[in-house]
């Protein structure tokens, strides 16, 4: 099928003729909000379809930004499916320098999608070979590489990567499809393609990586793979499985954009004592919950867990670490609406950051019941000591 034949590739090829290009550089700071008076406006001296075509891509590159900067996103091009699914640049950035890092020249990228992994791969200096089996998207990646002045680096196929003979390249790195007609698939097996499928294209390479859902049981990751959690400005945003050369078969890491911080296990620890709420609580960061690295921390701060299912850690001794989230307590009290309301008005406290793990309550509804008013400040953490609804309130160390 030509571009001609499919509207979708249609409208994306006139966006990039210089009249959609002059249209979308005057809709970079559009607001959604005056949508239909602009696009009336724009159609008295533009085709319908083109306008209809920059619109929607000026939405996408005003979504793309939280992921890519404005100045990279204003270039770029994108699809739904893109801007949902696309790696952010921090992510991206850092596993392609741990690829650089260990010598990798050549990346055979397997479902590249919009190209953000090509991109990064491509800026730390590796030649890629950027592949994905639907043809918009393909030329959407194509067209990317090109806006930022990478197409020497990137080439950009329209194939099945099943077919893709991986053989001359240094490494692989696979991003299967983990989105479905329904929403976000769960299960391994059915991701595009499947798991399987992606794990043996990595173990035939040199090096690999593979990226999954920060979510999967870690039952599912195969004893050849160095398992990875990234988070970024606290928020976990992928999981990534690294095989071969430098990498450690077995280990689990959680890594900390943008400090790059890594905390690594060579095989898990037991589990953890659990005991009395301290002075201190700290939160561990989501990448060191999902790597399962909870324990570690307790070691390194000589702690404990407030319960043995919550990764709330705590102890007598202040504790200062990049992985963790540190509290001063000042008091440890059983669930109590009205308690909570009561002590809150009693310390002025206006301002309520309500944290949580281990119970129903929204903290929305919480902050709404509590009626805050007064110059203090509180954290309340909404949790389960030793089994029992607990309410702790204190406050950020430092």
């Amino acid at each position: 099928m030509t571009p001609s034949d499919d509207p979708a590739r249609a409208a994306f090829a006139a966006l990039r003729t210089p009249e959609g290009e002059q249209l979308l550089a005057g809709l970079r700071d559009h607001d959604p909000a005056d949508e239909l008076a602009t696009a009336t406006r724009l159609r008295r001296t533009h085709p319908a379809e083109l306008v209809s075509a920059a619109l929607g891509q000026a939405r996408l590159r005003q979504r793309a930004v939280a992921k890519f900067g404005a100045e990279d996103a204003y270039r770029m091009y994108f699809t739904p499916n893109g801007v949902e699914q696309a790696t952010r640049t921090s992510v991206a950035a850092h596993r392609a320098a741990r690829f650089a890092g260990l010598g990798v020249r050549s990346v055979a990228d397997l479902c590249c999608g919009i190209g953000g992994d090509a991109i990064a791969l491509a800026r730390a200096g590796i030649s890629v070979l950027a592949v994905d089996r639907d043809p918009l998207t393909a030329e959407v990646a194509r067209a990317n590489a090109e806006a930022l002045g990478l197409a020497g680096l990137v080439e950009v196929r329209c194939a099945d990567v099943t077919e893709i003979d991986t053989a001359p390249y240094d490494a692989v790195f696979v991003d299967p499809a983990r989105r479905g007609g329904r929403g976000r698939i769960f299960d391994p097996e059915a991701y595009s393609p499947p798991l399987s499928w992606a794990t043996a294209a990595a173990l035939k390479a040199p090096r690999a990586a593979l990226k999954i859902a920060p979510g999967i049981p870690h039952e599912a990751i195969g004893p050849e793979a160095e398992a990875e959690w990234i988070s970024d400005g606290g928020d976990v945003k992928e999981a990534v499985l690294w095989y071969g050369e430098g990498f450690a078969p077995g280990a689990f890491r959680a890594t900390l954009l943008p400090s790059g911080a890594t905390l690594t296990a060579p095989a898990p620890l037991p589990a953890p004592p659990v005991g009395p709420v301290g002075r201190y609580l700290y939160e561990p960061d989501g990448a060191v919950i999902r790597a399962h690295l909870v324990a570690d921390i307790v070691e390194r701060c000589g702690g404990r867990l407030v319960d043995e299912t919550i990764a709330y850690v705590t102890s007598d001794e202040p504790y200062s670490s990049p992985y963790v989230s540190g509290y001063e307590i000042t008091d440890q009290l059983p669930f109590n609406m009205k308690r909570l309301k009561a002590l809150l008005r009693q310390r002025e406290v206006g301002v309520l950051t309500v944290k949580k793990r281990g119970s129903a309550v929204e903290p929305e509804e919480l902050r709404r019941r509590m009626k805050l008013a007064g110059p203090n400040a509180v954290t309340v953490f909404l949790t389960r000591v030793a089994g029992a609804p607990t309410m702790l309130l204190g406050h950020p160390l430092g």
